[in-house]
């Protein structure tokens, strides 16, 4: 147990470090080829803090622990939005512009849905993996096209600092971050299954705690860095971003591999509550833009907003292992 336990910590430590390390490398290649701050950021950044949980994903499918792979995907998006959202707009309030609610916010609520029906019947088979893939990738072309032409989004973009590397190490910390993101996915999927077995509860429950927080922790720092700085549009956007390759990538790798038959409270409990926070957040833009302290065409995401976040994920995980 104690084994099992180091190498969970361990794993976390080393993914997360070298997730960074990959994206620096990642974007720094790609800003020697010449691509502009908004596509690496929409892209390689946007994979980059979702490279724990896609790793994890597929280490756990391999392994025949793809319920695990699941749980991480939901427990991730839950995490995001009730976690990471909630302790950043307590440490540094949002102003979020309506366009936001009327494209990124909502393609999230529609990928939820469709999502959502597709495991309606309790099983999550290759073609439903498929399908959600092809849905990211018309998802990403269209916020592509689309934000490409933003003058906010470019504007935060350009004023993100660039830490950019010489192409040879670039080269080494893109290979070298990939390489421990493997290594490290795989010692963390072990470290969770024994942990799982030892405690005698489901791997589902682990990827949606243990494992779930563990890989959000680069969305948490990405996030809070950007709000700081005052890019609320590529703070939200860190989140949004990250749900959706969650969603339609990391959750569609285990049935790709091999269909899953998922437990009923998997999706009665876990998919349920991941769907209500999702809505809750769609609802709390659009009444924020009422709020006094909201600027015309914008919405304050305060204080208050923050508090009930984090109230409601403490509240799930008691639930959580209230019924274990």
């Amino acid at each position: 147990m104690l084994l099992a336990v180091s190498m969970i910590l361990v794993g976390f430590i080393v993914l997360i470090w070298s997730a960074d390390l990959f994206v620096a490398g990642a974007a720094s290649i790609a800003k020697n080829m010449g691509m502009s701050p908004i596509i690496i950021g929409l892209t390689i950044v946007s994979v980059g803090t979702s490279a724990p949980e896609i790793l994890v994903a597929i280490t756990a499918s391999m392994s025949g622990a793809g319920e695990l792979a699941i749980g991480n995907a939901i427990g991730s998006n839950i995490a995001n939005i009730a976690l990471v959202l909630g302790i950043t707009v307590l440490v540094a309030p949002l102003m979020v512009q309506e366009r936001c609610m009327k494209s990124e916010v909502l393609l999230l609520l529609i990928a939820t849905v469709c999502v959502g029906l597709l495991v309606l019947d309790g099983e999550l088979s290759s073609a439903d993996g498929w399908l959600m893939v092809i849905m990211l990738v018309l998802i990403i072309v269209r916020l592509v096209k689309q934000q490409f032409n933003d003058p906010d989004l470019l504007v935060e973009a350009g004023e993100e600092p660039e830490k950019l590397l010489t192409p040879l190490k670039a080269w080494l910390s893109f290979l070298i971050g990939l390489a421990l993101l493997i290594v490290s996915s795989k010692v963390l999927v072990w470290g969770a299954v024994h942990t799982a077995q030892e405690l005698g509860v489901s791997e589902l429950v682990i990827g949606l705690t243990i494992v779930a927080v563990g890989t959000s922790l680069p969305e948490l720092a990405a996030t809070i860095a950007s709000a700081m700085r005052g890019h609320t549009e590529i703070a939200l956007g860190n989140i949004i971003g990250s749900n959706l390759f969650n969603l339609l990538a990391v959750m569609a790798i285990p049935g790709i591999v091999e269909t899953h038959t998922l437990e009923p409270a998997a999706v009665s409990r876990d998919y349920l509550t991941m769907t209500l926070l999702t809505v809750f957040l769609a609802v709390a833009i659009f009444v924020s833009r009422m709020r006094s302290k909201s600027r015309p065409g914008h919405a304050y995401l305060g204080r208050t907003l923050g508090t009930l976040l984090v109230s409601c994920y403490a509240l799930y995980y008691y639930s959580l292992y209230s019924t274990m």
